[in-house]
């Protein structure tokens, strides 16, 4: 058979096959380090399409590699061969790189079920390279050097194993669990009960009930103040704890909410946000880190450990001999060690400066402390250790602007013929994110906290997760005329009132305005009113629909989306000379009359709402034309209703989608569920009057 390549690059790739593979090893793990810490505060679809190539192909070019390796000496082969026995040296690092980078151990949480599958394979990988070493033992000096490397490597791979499996559902959850509480013992109290009543007494019995404690001190040392937001921090954590059983599907007991409702209603937005973030920071590296594993006593130990053998290593292989190895295999030793070694230095100082360390710092005050301190503000001022909790930014979906955009003679347009990915990559081409703003905050967090102020009773608050805006319209006197709009689905909600908010805020825009956003380039930034804050939320609940359908309740949202934007693209086909103009599409949308229920003219084949939406915003500007609001109560009205349905959507989503969000830079809707939750507006908590117990009464 002919050769398909020529015999010199056949030559060139046995001589290179396996060098090349192991620096590959090194380049996959050091985007593993890079990129791992960054996707907790990113939102770039490409860093996480590399962070997912590199995550997938590091464990199989290792193994690959370790193949190649063990081939490579046949039982002709002397064990003492000194391309052998760097290849062994190699396999021990490729052993090291197994155990996975400290900034990320699992990529979703699917991998977190799947660490016994991870620990077999890991496991075979580690006894392949143990035999690789075996077989190359001759006790030279490059043998001897291994050693290290391999008690680095079982230590990481040990703690892999060991984080993967405390994260998977079934041990978290039981991580949760209490001890076995027997409870008082109600055999001996019977017989006591029986016993004196057979004495003569007339016994009765009291129940006790220990109410619970409110705004109790949550943190429990004094915060070292030296240390910024330590008191946070404290906070924080000891939230995390509490409401970790949130992501695991479990309720909170009655004390847990009381203290919890206590501190974050006598509390201001800001920090109560910064608050949240820090707790959703800790519950990120839980899932998806080995940060529980290495801030402990034998983690840390084992952390210097794994530190000590790789920067030992580097030192001593660059003053041993080696003359017997060729200068190419030496130069590849110097650059996976060296390799390895700044990395670790990376890691260790990216964990310096965490929230976990500062943490910690916040519980002691001394010198020492004080010093670390100064050394990790020094660190954290460069940008490549700046340490962020979140993305702390929304993605907006316009309707109308999309199917402006999308209208035939777009040469998007024509990739529906060619793509067969065509939906995805034009709902991506279309959307943005934009910074949340501290206005918008703050409208969220009073709502929210109007709310719980307003359940009497903890057993109200549940009632109040299931509003998805007919709580906001019944207050301002509105549910008779807008009420409908609330009842139907909740994805028909959200476009009904995307549309209707979106055809609202161009009527209302002033002529000479030029700016219907925000201005984020210009170094004045402008204070949002209602107006833009009903905006920012009714495109960022659009955005939910489109780009992330799985955190809102079942439903046929996005058939309703494509038939709405299909009805619309229709509309401004006819109308071409209002497609350029986007106030102008919203004059011509306002002109149609609805008289008629669009439902009694079209039926139910098509799923659009479109003028169902033109209907609802005619009867939201009668309210200034009919009712004299003013324009300013009116766009307070919609931006209330949007938080009740961006409040609602949080409460629906299942856990293990909030918990998937932290990974991709966290969504506001996680926050604002976990705020709720807080505010004591949830269902996952027992309502009982607290512990009790029992005392005979004699008389």
């Amino acid at each position: 058979m002919a050769r398909v390549f020529p015999e010199s690059l056949t030559r060139l790739w046995t001589e290179w096959r396996i060098p090349s593979m192991v620096l590959f090893s090194l380049v996959c793990q050091t985007i593993l380090i890079l990129s791992g810490s960054r996707r907790k505060y990113s939102t770039n679809i490409c860093l996480r399409f590399l962070l997912w190539l590199a995550y997938l192909s590091a464990d199989w070019i290792a193994m690959l590699s370790l193949s190649s390796i063990s081939n490579s000496r046949t039982g002709a082969d002397d064990p003492t061969n000194p391309d052998y026995v760097i290849g062994a040296f190699w396999a021990s690092l490729l052993l090291y790189q197994l155990g996975g980078p400290d900034t990320i151990t699992a990529y979703s949480l699917e991998d977190n079920e799947l660490w016994w599958r991870n620990f077999v394979v890991l496991s075979g990988q580690g006894i392949i390279s143990f035999l690789i070493f075996l077989n190359a033992w001759s006790a030279k000096w490059l043998n001897v050097l291994s050693v290290p490397i391999l008690v680095a490597g079982i230590i990481k791979f040990g703690q892999k194993s060991w984080v993967l499996m405390r994260a998977s559902t079934e041990r978290f959850r039981k991580s949760m669990f209490p001890s076995p509480d027997p409870g008082p013992n109600y055999a001996r109290y019977m017989d006591e009960y029986n016993s004196k009543k057979a004495e003569g007494f007339k016994v009765s019995s009291a129940r006790i009930v220990d109410v619970p404690k409110v705004g109790h001190h949550l943190y429990t040392v004094p915060a070292n103040v030296e240390i910024p937001y330590a008191e946070n921090l404290q906070d924080a954590y000891t939230f995390f704890e509490i409401f970790k059983p949130l992501f695991a599907d479990l309720i909170l007991s009655i004390h847990d909410i009381v203290n919890s409702r206590s501190f974050f209603q006598n509390r201001p937005c800001e920090e109560v946000f910064r608050v949240i973030e820090m707790e959703l920071g800790f519950m990120y590296d839980v899932f998806y880190t080995k940060a529980v594993a290495i801030f402990t006593i034998v983690g840390g130990f084992l952390r210097l450990v794994s530190f000590s053998c790789v920067v030992s290593t580097l030192v001593a292989f660059s003053i041993t001999e080696k003359q017997a190895y060729t200068g190419k295999h030496v130069v590849i030793s110097y650059v996976l060690l060296g390799g390895a070694a700044l990395l670790e230095i990376y890691v260790l100082l990216f964990l310096l400066c965490s929230d976990w360390t500062m943490l910690w710092m916040s519980k002691h005050k001394n010198i020492a402390v004080y010093l670390l301190y100064q050394a990790i503000s020094s660190i954290s001022k460069c940008s490549v250790f700046k340490y962020k909790r979140w993305s702390n930014s929304i993605g907006q979906y316009n309707l109308i602007g999309f199917c402006l955009k999308d209208m035939p003679g777009n040469c998007i347009f024509y990739l529906k013929y060619f793509i067969c990915i065509y939906d995805q990559l034009l709902y991506e081409y279309h959307y943005k994110r934009l910074s949340i703003r501290e206005e918008l905050k703050e409208v969220v967090f009073q709502q929210l906290l109007k709310k719980s102020s307003s359940a009497a009773e903890l057993s109200a608050c549940k009632e109040l997760c299931d509003h998805r805006g007919e709580w906001v319209l019944k207050n301002e006197g509105c549910d008779p005329g807008l009420g409908w709009s609330v009842k139907g689905e909740f994805d028909e909600s959200i476009l009904l009132w995307h549309i209707a908010t979106d055809l609202c805020y161009n009527s209302d825009m002033d002529e000479t305005s030029n700016n219907s956003q925000p201005n984020q380039n210009s170094n004045t930034v402008r204070s949002l009113d209602s107006k833009e804050i009903s905006k920012f939320l009714s495109e960022y609940m659009l955005y939910i629909l489109v780009m992330r359908p799985f955190m809102l309740p079942n439903g046929i949202g996005q058939i309703r989306f494509q038939d709405t934007c299909a009805e619309a693209a229709e509309f401004f086909k006819e109308r071409k000379s209002v497609a350029d103009v986007k106030k102008k599409a919203c004059e011509a949308l306002l002109k149609v009359s609805t008289e008629i229920l669009p439902s009694e003219v079209k039926g139910d084949r098509s799923k659009s709402v479109l003028f169902d939406a033109c209907g609802l915003a005619k009867a939201l500007q009668s309210l200034e034309t009919e009712q004299n609001w003013d324009r300013e109560k009116k766009w307070e009205l919609i931006s209330h209703v949007w938080v009740e349905i961006l409040s609602y959507a949080a409460s629906q989503c299942q856990r293990n989608q909030h918990a998937q969000q932290l990974r991709r830079g966290g969504e506001l809707l996680t926050h604002v569920w976990l705020l709720m939750a807080h505010l004591g507006i949830t269902k996952q908590f027992q309502i009982t009057d607290g512990h009790a117990r029992t005392k005979l009464i004699l008389q």
